[in-house]
C-alpha cells in the first residue's frame, strides 16, 4: 500500500533523510520510533505530500506530491502539535467531512465518546480549546472517517487515561482496514498498539521488525497497589489514573487499558521506593 523508494530530504545542508526504503501493507500498524530530530516527522510530511524529497513516496500507486488531494482523502492524520486554527469547531467538522466526502455526524459521534460535548462547544473558536480538546476532536475527524491510512503522531499525549482507552477501543476498530503509521519518540507509549517496528536515527531507519500480534486493544486489567507508606505526590498522580484510596493512602484500586500497561508501569517506576506489592489482572467485563 505505501512504498517508500530511496526517499531523501535535505534542508540546507542538512540531511535529514539518507534514502529510506520502507513498505507498509495495509493491516499493519506501525510504530514509528526514534528521538526528537531523527526524522520521523520529515517523513511523514513527505508521506502526506507536504515536502518535495528525492526518491518515491507511493500511496496506492499515486505519489502524494503529484495527487496530493486524492491521496490525502485516503488519510486520516492527527498531527502533534494542533495547528492554529481560529475555525469554530462546527465549521472544522463540516470542512474537515466535506474534505473527504464523509459524514460529520459520524465524527460528532466519535468526539462523544470522547467525552467532548460539541451541542456546547460547537461556536467556539478551534484554538481556543484545552490542548486535551484539541487533540480529541483531532482524533475524532481522523477516525470518525472511512480510510485507507491512519497516521498519527503522538496521539494520545494530552489524552486522560479514560480517553486513552476509548482511543484503544476506537483503533481496534480499524486494525484489519486501514495500515497505521503511529510516530512517537518512546516505544513504551505505543509497543502495545502496533505489530511492527521501524525505529530511525540521524535519518536513517536501523530497525524494521515484526513483533508479536495478538493484542486485544480493548483489554482492561484491574490494578491494586500496596504501598510501604502514604504519599500525597503519589497520591496526585494515580487520581489522574481514576484510582481509588481504599485504605488512608496505602492501598489503591483502579483500572488499566491493556495498550496502556507499559506506560503504567513506566510511571509506578518513578515510586518504586515506597511500592510494596503491585497486582495486575486481567478485567471481568
Amino acid at each position: 500500500m505505501i512504498e517508500f523508494q530511496k526517499v531523501t530530504k535535505r534542508f540546507r545542508r542538512v540531511d535529514v533523510l539518507k534514502g529510506i526504503d520502507l513498505n507498509i501493507d495495509r493491516g499493519d500498524r506501525v510504530a514509528l520510533v526514534g528521538s526528537n530530530g531523527a526524522g520521523k516527522t520529515t517523513m511523514i510530511r513527505c508521506l502526506l505530500g507536504e515536502y518535495q524529497c528525492g526518491g518515491k513516496v507511493i500511496v496506492d500507486g499515486l505519489e502524494p506530491r503529484k495527487h496530493r488531494t486524492e491521496v490525502l482523502r485516503q488519510v486520516g492524520f492527527v498531527p502533534q502539535i494542533s495547528p492554529p486554527l481560529k475555525m469554530p469547531v462546527g465549521q472544522l467538522i463540516r470542512f474537515a467531512a466535506g474534505v473527504c466526502d464523509s459524514d460529520p455526524q459520524k465524527m460528532v459521534e466519535v468526539a462523544e465518546k470522547l467525552g467532548l460535548d460539541i451541542n456546547r462547544m460547537r461556536h467556539q473558536p478551534f484554538n481556543k480549546l484545552s490542548g486535551g480538546q484539541k487533540q480529541k476532536l483531532l482524533i475524532s475527524i481522523a477516525l470518525g472517517r472511512d480510510c485507507e491510512l491512519l497516521v498519527l503522531d503522538e496521539p494520545a499525549a494530552n489524552l486522560d487515561p479514560e480517553a486513552r482507552h476509548i482511543f484503544f477501543q476506537l483503533l481496534e476498530e480499524k486494525r484489519d482496514k486501514a495500515a497505521m503509521i503511529i510516530s512517537s519518540h518512546r516505544l513504551d507509549e505505543v509497543a502495545s498498539l502496533v505489530n511492527r517496528v521501524v525505529e530511525m536515527d540521524q535519518g536513517q531507519i536501523v530497525l524494521n521488525d515484526h513483533v508479536a500480534d495478538d493484542v486485544d486493544l480493548t483489554r482492561m486489567l484491574s490494578c491494586r497497589l500496596v504501598l510501604t507508606r502514604a504519599s500525597e505526590a503519589f497520591a496526585r498522580t494515580i487520581e489522574e489514573w481514576q484510582f481509588t484510596d481504599v485504605r488512608e493512602g496505602i492501598i489503591w484500586e483502579g483500572r488499566v487499558a491493556g495498550p496502556d500497561r507499559l506506560r503504567f508501569l513506566g510511571m509506578l517506576s518513578r515510586y518504586a521506593a515506597i511500592l510494596k506489592a503491585i497486582h495486575l489482572d486481567e478485567a471481568a467485563d
